[in-house]
């Protein structure tokens, strides 16, 4: 039998789990000896009442103020507005609410906001090396309000680009903020906020969660904590994601809610993240159009597990066990293509797009691009070892996902 070696090193934030667990807020923020929290969202959820009523209520006079201009592109220009914001206000911790944009924009506020670097040299580093810098010293501390499904909460790193429009950047740049420090401090995840958010904005953010236990099982650098929580949470997001479909009375939100948490607990640690394979395609494909991550997750994951399954084991028997699949009835190539089937009837059950032809913005001669980003991303890396990927097979997965 092989050996197995590893390191696991990962301190996640305080999580809370429940109906209206915002209500403990201004506790909370008093543990963390922070007395004025300024809320970062976008403007649909700062416009929302049923969303920022019970946060305001819950912080009470906690709350600093509100900066609702996040976006789903994620600038720098964004960061830069909401850190002079946070400055303003005197705050002294960021509360992100929404999704993963939000929760990302919210991470770069924090570590603008800390240091004492001017906006023009953060730009430079950014555009230089694609990262954000983070300061020395402690940041603002972060409290996260998920109210999608994506699964960017328990996570030090966070995506954040640059455009040549806004005068910061001579070319685009696409590319992140990472450091221990940017663990939220507490993670709040509230039925109640949940089921205020459009079904259809909960569907697509699922598959690309869902996608997170997926890849951290056959991730290269993988462990056995991240394998367990892994399964437990596919298991249980195979189960209840379906009742998305549904009308919102019968959504299955505890097991939603319990199975996001687990599939993203111990992928983004300090020495990298088990993100891998579909992830970078859908990196390649969100680059080269307007297609929302998790729609383009919902075309390609399954052709590239076909590819995976076809060239290496990709775990396909801890995927097999989280979806119940009997593996003393199938042979090894069958289980591929079992596991293949039940991903397929997750993404078909959350009425998601199935073909890259569908999409507006991509063209069949596009393809080529696509993966040439793809084989690029450093997600790439994370593939298992016997995976030999290349652009051509890349194409490949891309043609058959047309």
């Amino acid at each position: 039998m092989d050996e197995r070696s590893y390191r696991f090193e990962y301190d996640p934030g305080t999580i809370r789990q429940g109906r209206n667990c915002v209500g403990s807020l201004s506790g909370d923020l008093a543990r963390l000896d922070c007395e004025r929290a300024m809320v970062v969202c976008g403007q649909t959820v700062g416009s929302t009442a049923a969303v920022m009523d019970p946060i305001a209520d819950g912080l009470g006079d906690r709350l600093a103020g509100v900066f609702d201009e996040t976006t789903p592109d994620k600038r720098l220009e964004t960061v830069f507005a909401g850190a002079r914001r946070a400055d303003e206000l005197d705050a002294d911790a960021i509360v992100a609410v929404g999704g993963g944009s939000s929760l990302d924009v919210a991470k770069g506020i924090s570590a603008v906001a800390s240091g004492d670097t001017d906006e023009q040299t953060i730009a430079e580093q950014f555009e230089a090396g694609g990262l954000v810098p983070v300061p020395d010293g402690e940041l603002l501390p972060i409290v996260a309000i998920p109210t999608t499904l994506a699964g960017a909460d328990l996570s030090i790193l966070g995506g954040i680009t640059a455009s040549p429009a806004n005068g910061l950047v001579e070319e685009p740049v696409g590319g992140g903020i990472m450091d221990p420090q940017l663990m939220p401090e507490l993670l709040c995840y509230d039925h109640a906020l949940l089921e205020t958010t459009p079904r259809e904005i909960l569907q697509a953010s699922a598959m690309n969660g869902f996608d997170k236990g997926i890849e951290s099982l056959y991730a290269a650098n993988g462990t056995p904590v991240t394998d367990a929580a892994a399964v437990r949470g596919l298991s249980l997001l195979w189960d209840a994601l379906p009742t998305l479909s549904d009308e919102r009375e019968s959504w299955d939100s505890s097991d939603i809610l319990e199975g996001i948490i687990l599939v993203q607990y111990g992928i983004s640690q300090p020495s990298g993240t088990t993100l891998s394979l579909i992830h970078a395609f859908g990196h390649g494909l969100t680059a080269h159009s307007d297609i929302q991550q998790g729609a383009a997750h919902a075309i390609v994951a399954p052709k590239a597990l076909e590819y995976l399954f076809e060239h290496a084991d990709g775990r396909r028997e801890l995927l097999a066990d989280a979806f119940d699949i009997d593996t003393d009835e199938h042979s090894h190539d069958e289980l591929g293509d079992a596991i293949v089937s039940e991903v397929e009837g997750v993404r078909n059950a959350l009425e998601l797009p199935t073909q890259l032809r569908g999409v507006e913005d991509i063209q069949r001669e596009d393809l080529e691009a696509i993966a040439e980003t793809t084989m690029h991303d450093s997600l790439m890396g994370n593939c298992p070892p016997d995976l030999d990927a290349s652009e051509e097979a890349l194409v490949g997965v891309l043609e058959s996902a047309w």
